[in-house]
């Protein structure tokens, strides 16, 4: 057995509830839930449920002690960064929208007026995700198997996590992308399949399920030489520019595919109903939150949307 130390004190109590624009949410929402949970309360003067539920989720945010942040959005005043928002799925439509972000994707959300016994459950499921009871060492130490290419090691490490921890996302997640790289696809396929419902769309998990779709992409990728050849013919062909962009990624050019991707979502936005953006959060979400090129990635894709 295992023996795992404790988790890390919780984050400071710094600036942990704060108003958000659209200037500033991509610092204090996508780039600092990367290291610890923030929750965004869309609300407006006007809405009555709002000022009720607004104490409260401060309240719980506070009593969480550094665990998670808050920032609050004015739908009223924001209304191109709430445009923008309900353009990737977010449902604004109506208030109060309360979202949890996570390693820079939403995670968990909830409408309307509840009661404090659900939005204390909301905020502690939500901290919950900045640590893990003692396993992260673990499972850092697996991560860095992998970077080695200890594929095999590492599987084991991630697999004796989650004999102590069935529902570890970090560890079921890890666990799959060592398949994937051991080439045992399918196994990390079920894997993902059987996930346990409280941890089924968890970032970790969801990262596996984006590599592994990659992974299952790059079988059917054409020859990069050919379908360049065809953009640099036909720089309107979009579909050439797409399957380029696959290929690229299928060869190892990840950054190269990724400003494909990102010039085409330039070129059309709703071309074959947002295949591009689909596929860059397939990317993104596959590399982890932490990678470059995936910051990177995100920043320029948030700039050409709020353009």
């Amino acid at each position: 057995m295992l023996e795992f130390g404790q988790a890390d004190a919780a984050p400071a109590m710094t600036d942990l509830i704060k108003d958000g624009t659209e200037a500033t949410f991509m610092a204090d929402v996508v780039e600092m839930s990367q290291t610890v949970p923030v929750i965004v309360d869309f609300w407006a003067t006007w809405c009555g449920p709002c000022k009720t539920l607004g104490p409260m989720l401060e309240d719980a945010v506070k009593a969480a002690k550094g665990k998670v942040r808050m920032v609050k959005i004015d739908v009223d005043a924001e209304q191109r960064l709430a445009g923008a928002l309900a353009q990737q799925g977010l449902p604004l439509q109506s208030i109060p929208t309360v979202v949890g972000f996570f390693e820079g994707r939403p995670v968990d959300m909830f409408q309307g007026a509840v009661p404090q016994s659900q939005i204390t459950e909301f905020v502690n499921k939500l901290a919950a995700l900045s640590g893990d009871g003692g396993l992260a060492e673990a499972v850092e130490a697996a991560e860095t198997m992998m970077t080695e290419g200890a594929f095999d090691d590492a599987a084991q490490i991630f697999a004796a996590v989650l004999g102590e921890e069935p529902e570890n996302a970090a560890a079921l997640g890890g666990l799959a992308r060592a398949h994937i790289e051991l080439g045992t696809a399918d196994q990390a396929e079920a894997l993902l399949n059987n996930a346990p419902p409280a941890i089924a769309t968890a970032p970790e998990v969801e990262a596996a399920r984006a590599q592994l779709e990659l992974f299952r992409q790059a079988a059917d990728a054409g020859p990069v030489a050919e379908l360049r050849a065809q953009v640099e013919a036909d720089p309107d062909n979009l579909q050439a520019r797409f399957d380029l962009a696959q290929a690229l990624h299928a060869s190892g050019e990840v950054q190269e595919a990724v400003d494909t991707l990102l010039e085409l979502f330039r070129k059309d936005q709703e071309w074959n109903e947002g295949a591009a953006k689909a596929q860059l959060f397939t990317i993104f979400d596959a590399l982890g939150p932490q990678d470059p090129v995936a910051l990177n990635g995100r920043r320029k894709l948030s700039s050409i949307i709020f353009a």
